[in-house]
């Protein structure tokens, strides 16, 4: 009885970290245009494919970070360039930066 008393008492403990171990970038985010891209887990980064439109299935790069601060690769879908990028989210505003040469960078911004 002791046993199962302690453990009902420590299961919301494990829920709440669960639930903030989860990265911020994981989900469903809606672009300019109105589609939307899913961003998961793939190994030890996160991973975005389109889920509507034109482009749907694509692969629109790979990521790697923590806390809502991540670096890797974006791809343009329309021309399958790869470019140096990072991401950036602050609630549910996600900000998606390309660069050619670290100097000439365009930022997109995506919300839930």
């Amino acid at each position: 009885m002791l046993r199962r008393s302690a453990l009902a008492l420590c299961a919301p403990l494990f829920l709440v970290s669960a639930a903030s171990a989860a990265e911020p970038i994981l989900g469903t985010w809606r672009v300019e245009n109105g589609e939307t891209v899913t961003y998961s887990a793939c190994g030890t980064a996160f991973c975005a494919t389109v889920d509507t439109g034109r482009y749907k299935g694509k692969s629109l790069g790979r990521v790697s970070g923590t806390g809502g601060r991540y670096t890797g690769s974006v791809v343009d879908p329309s021309n399958d360039k790869t470019y140096e990028g990072r991401a950036e989210v602050s609630g549910n505003i996600l900000k998606l930066t390309g660069c050619v040469a670290k100097v000439f960078c365009q930022t997109r911004t995506w919300t839930r």
